[in-house]
């Protein structure tokens, strides 16, 4: 897959594509839904999203809300066969486009589109102007197709990430997985910690959760990806997520202990998709007790994942 991340120098062999556009975030099946209606036999799928994300140019001091940043995305997007991913840089002169200009100078003159999807909520252009049935018409009058994508129901109601992100903060990753078409997973560099896992007998590979919405703290049983190295491959894991009261930790971050796994990963990038929520975090009175509630967590874990 090709990355492009500026609209006005785009190679040939870049332009033309059928794209859906929007913002992704999770790429849940809703937005799978999208893509698929963006396959066209001759031309390459591609897909037009922005970084960072509009509401987090708009309100960047607002709480984190992503489900998945920009390299975790454009791993899922490969996995569904995209082409091409303009992911261009949402600015203050782009926020400043009226809708007709973003459509002429973006999707026209700049990726020279054949074909947009977008969802029946999307809106666009200066103060969200433009919706999906100005773009039907702007396409009509600009050469290039508009299909506009009808929102997907699940059993609980429309997909959407507003929905997914209330599973996780409850604590129901599956369902969450319902509506994703994957599990929920944190990908990212693991990063040194203070290595108390290592002395508790449970070495475990930390990861930062910067950036993104914080599912329900506390252990879940998680399946782990390592992307690269040696030791790359799936593995079964227990996870603590969250704020670790035992030792006071301000800033939330996920500590995965991977079964059966030996070696260094520091470094490495790893996706860690939570399966299961098994417990809130708690405070132990002394570290022994703490061991014993990890064996105890290690062994629901295995049998959480023991049919996956």
């Amino acid at each position: 897959m090709r990355i492009v991340r500026d609209h006005q120098y785009v190679l040939e062999t870049d332009r033309g594509a059928s794209a859906a556009i929007g913002n992704f975030d999770g790429v849940h099946l809703g937005h799978q839904h999208v893509i698929d209606l963006a396959r066209r036999d001759g031309v390459p799928l591609g897909i037009l999203t922005f970084e960072p994300h509009p509401r987090e140019f708009f309100a960047p001091d607002a709480p984190p809300f992503r489900l998945m940043g920009p390299e975790a995305r454009a791993h899922r997007l490969q996995k569904l066969g995209v082409e091409v991913l303009y992911e261009l840089p949402f600015n203050r002169t782009l926020s400043l486009l009226a809708a007709e200009r973003f459509v002429s100078e973006v999707l026209v003159d700049g990726l020279g589109l054949t074909h947009v999807v977008v969802g029946a909520d999307f809106c666009f252009g200066q103060n969200r102007t433009g919706n999906a049935d100005t773009l039907r018409r702007m396409g009509a009058e600009m050469g290039f197709d508009v299909t506009i994508a009808p929102l997907l129901a699940g059993q609980s109601g429309a997909v959407s990430s507003t929905a997914i992100r209330a599973a996780l903060t409850e604590g129901h990753p599956r369902d969450a997985a319902a509506m994703l078409g994957h599990w929920h997973r944190i990908d990212g560099p693991v990063i040194h910690g203070e290595k108390r896992g290592r002395e508790l007998g449970y070495p475990t590979a930390n990861m930062s959760l910067d950036g993104l919405h914080v599912p329900k703290p506390g252990v879940y049983a998680v399946l782990v990806d390592v992307l690269e190295g040696p030791q790359a491959g799936r593995y079964h894991g227990v996870a603590n997520l969250g704020f670790r009261p035992m030792f006071a930790r301000e800033t939330p971050n996920l500590e995965t202990f991977l079964f059966d796994f030996k070696g260094d990963l520091y470094g490495r990038h790893l996706s860690v998709g939570l399966v299961d929520h098994l417990r809130g975090e708690a405070k132990f009175d002394s570290l022994a007790a703490l061991i014993t509630q990890m064996d105890t967590d290690s062994a629901r874990a295995r049998q959480a994942l023991a049919s996956l």
